[in-house]
């Protein structure tokens, strides 16, 4: 009985919503046409095609015209490169290499030293021109949370069990391939430098991009091998973790610079750079815990609250370094750095930013770096053989210097040289301070193409390099040949 008065309620209701409706629609086709001239032309509409068309072509007319927009577009280059990413990321975990790698091939594969060249129409579909802005935001979002995510993963209280022996050859890490940078460049300015670019900043971004070891990748291949919990496991991390710091701080230092008109301006920036530091350590960082709540802190699920609150400091740190003349990613890495760690926080957090920012943003990074890529422009020996040079240098900086250090400091000759091999990754942190080079004019297409390459080979060669030391440094029955001095 109760079913069959709510199905008459149902139609009843129907019926005279509809009879209204249509009553109305009648009544105001009537009304006058509003006078004036319309604020935006429209393009014919689609019945304006279907009168001299049958309906099939009349659909497919207007499936290519939504197929246009700048909406579809995204959604095409989104299945494209997170379908791409996946495929190489599983390639290279079977060769033994971690996926991020496939996915930073994924990207070059993707731009014109690939798919341009062998299928060029279809490239113009996936990737026009009008499309390239949209993509570089998102993919610079991405690069922001992802930079967050990796200020998450460092832990202070790490760092300073093993600072003696850390700081030394962190910096050694640092110093030895920056100054192999500053005198490559030298060579490389007049041929290879951007357009209008100065010798210095060109030198100082050589120097830099040379000494930057990728802090996430390190991580993930010793984690990988189940080195975290042996003494070169846990001294590469806090090696890393220094380097990290000091190698951004570089780079902050010359980005400052090259934005700048003058010392004073590079001295402005500085000052800016040091008075967010301390507001966020010794302000925000103390602050946070008070403001979130200890009850919020220890909750299994951050609520919606604690997220956007998160966000905000996130966002608010991006926003002030990047408004100064930074890089909105230095922000960000800050603000994951001063996130608390009680009950867990940090690892909470984190597990929802770095999932959502490496399956969908970082690809995008990946592929826009791709799209900047072009092999084709190392059409002659001369380019291949500069190639090689950065690489043989880049690699005899880090790894050297790493090496030397590491057994001045007490490592035998296994361990430091399987120390510097790890330093000696580069990876997404090298492809994020190349493209800030680019953005600035510093780096021209060549050279940034040839330090692309630079980098994945180098971080290729980390496996690779590991095995081999290890190895070498043992003796038939397993002993260890070097020694600790």
């Amino acid at each position: 009985m109760q079913l069959k008065r709510n199905s008459l309620f149902y139609i009843i209701t129907l019926a005279a919503v509809g009879a209204v409706m249509v009553m109305v629609l009648q009544w105001g086709a009537s009304l006058p046409v509003p006078e004036g001239v319309p604020a935006v032309a429209k393009a014919p509409s689609t019945a304006v095609h279907a009168a001299s068309a049958n309906a099939l072509d009349a659909m497919w007319h207007g499936i290519a015209g939504h197929f246009q927009s700048p909406l579809a577009h995204l959604f095409v280059q989104l299945l494209v490169i997170i379908a791409a990413s996946r495929v190489m990321g599983k390639v290279f975990t079977l060769l033994g290499q971690p996926s991020v790698i496939g996915e930073m091939a994924a990207g070059i594969l993707l731009g014109p030293s690939l798919f341009g060249a062998v299928a060029p129409d279809a490239f113009a579909v996936v990737f026009p021109a009008s499309s390239m802005e949209s993509l570089k935001l998102l993919s610079q979002v991405g690069v922001c949370l992802f930079m967050f995510a990796v200020g998450m993963e460092l832990e202070i209280g790490h760092v300073r069990s093993k600072a003696q022996t850390a700081v030394l050859v962190s910096h050694a890490s640092i110093v030895f391939p920056a100054l192999l940078g500053v005198i490559l460049a030298y060579f490389l300015y007049s041929n290879l430098a951007a357009p209008g670019a100065k010798f210095t900043a060109f030198a100082l971004f050589m120097g830099v991009s040379m000494s930057i070891t990728a802090f996430p990748v390190l991580a993930r291949i010793m984690q990988e091998r189940g080195m975290t919990k042996t003494r070169l496991g846990g001294t590469a991390i806090t090696c890393a973790a220094i380097g990290d710091v000091t190698a951004w701080n570089f780079l902050a230092f010359v980005v400052a610079f090259a934005q700048s008109t003058g010392v004073a301006g590079t001295v402005l920036n500085l000052l800016l750079l040091v008075l967010f530091m301390v507001v966020m350590i010794f302000v925000v960082r103390p602050g946070l815990p008070r403001w979130i709540g200890a009850a919020r802190l220890g909750k299994d699920e951050p609520s919606g609250g604690v997220l956007a609150t998160i966000l905000c400091v996130v966002v608010a740190a991006a926003l002030f370094t990047e408004v100064i003349g930074i890089h909105a990613l230095f922000g960000a890495f800050l603000a994951g750095a001063i996130m608390p760690d009680t009950h867990g926080f940090r690892h909470k957090i984190a597990v929802r930013v770095e999932k959502f920012s490496s399956v969908l943003l970082l690809p995008l990074f990946f592929a826009f770096i791709g799209l900047r890529t072009q092999l084709g422009l190392l059409n002659d020996w001369a380019g291949w053989l500069v190639c090689l040079v950065i690489i043989v240098v880049a690699t005899l900086g880090k790894l050297g210097g790493t090496a030397c250090a590491a057994r001045f400091a007490g490592m035998n000759w296994r361990e430091s040289l399987q120390l510097g091999a790890l330093m000696n990754t580069r990876g997404l942190m090298e492809l994020i301070a190349l493209n800030i080079g680019y953005d600035m004019g510093i780096l021209s297409p060549r050279i940034f193409t040839m330090m692309v390459i630079m980098a994945l080979a180098t971080t290729l060669l980390t496996g690779p390099l590991l095995s081999f030391f290890g190895n070498r440094g043992k003796a038939p029955d397993g002993a260890s040949l070097g020694t600790t001095s």
